[in-house]
């Protein structure tokens, strides 16, 4: 069959702005194009928000993917300074000083601010630099997204409208928690900004929001009926807390 008669799909679509289709299948693409003006004109889009995700995170998109979002570790996510704690408090022991090693192991223990807030940022920076697959189910499906995320997580996941501070959906995916599954929540701007919702159990009733920063991004964390959530952007920490009040605000009315 002559290549010309097969249709055009949407991933030949993506995967031409990507640079990644077949060379024989390319020139049967631009002539589909030609000929259908506003297909182009969305694939254009493509290809400009695919530019400006660039300029924004090619500094991390190569970085490798943190041992601690492999999905295989869903499920048993004892986490190493566990170990480590314990190692140190059985060392102590057997050396006779029990009471000020167990003090010592827990002062060094990552806070669970600390622990959120780096789970939080590595899938941050792990997932904003995606073009194609960014996200497990779109944000075209968000009713679909929340059940799903709710049924696998556990608590009620809501995701919030930000349309107002200029934000839409992007969509959700499932991730290893600190104890269990979470739910990450992609929203995206005009600019192609990008910013990012994490929700996982926690042992924290409520906290007040804390900041965190790890080089050009940036994270808020609370918690709130033992979720904690954290929300991941970019270094302007005033936008990321105006995008985090709004998250708070609307989880509060949702009651989740």
């Amino acid at each position: 069959m002559n290549d010309r008669n097969i249709p055009i799909t949407e991933d030949e679509l993506h995967a031409y702005v990507d640079g990644e289709l077949p060379a024989e299948r390319r020139a049967d693409v631009e002539a589909w194009l030609a000929a259908h003006p506003d297909e182009a004109e969305r694939v254009q889009s493509w290809r400009a928000m695919a530019e400006m995700l660039h300029a924004r995170y090619d500094a991390v998109a190569q970085e490798p993917v943190p041992a601690r979002l492999e999905l295989e570790r869903l499920e048993r996510r004892p986490r190493q300074w566990l170990y480590g704690a314990a190692a140190a408090v059985l060392v102590a022991f057997v050396a006779g000083g029990t009471a000020g090693w167990v003090a010592h192991g827990a002062a060094n223990a990552p806070s669970t601010f600390q622990s959120f807030t780096a789970d939080a940022l590595d899938a941050h920076r792990l997932y904003v630099v995606e073009v194609r697959h960014p996200v497990e189910v779109g944000g075209n499906e968000r009713d679909h997204l929340q059940a799903w995320l709710t049924r696998r997580c556990g608590w009620t996941v809501f995701a919030p409208n930000l349309e107002a501070s200029g934000l839409k959906l992007v969509g959700g995916r499932l991730l290893p928690g600190p104890k269990g599954p979470a739910s990450f929540l992609m929203y995206e701007g005009a600019s192609g900004e990008r910013y990012t919702i994490y929700t996982a159990k926690t042992e924290n009733g409520a906290t007040q929001m804390r900041y965190a920063k790890t080089d050009k991004d940036g994270a808020l964390f609370w918690a709130e009926r033992g979720v904690g959530y954290v929300v991941s952007g970019g270094a302007d920490r005033d936008r990321l807390t105006k995008v985090a009040q709004a998250v708070y605000d609307q989880a509060e009315k949702h009651g989740t």
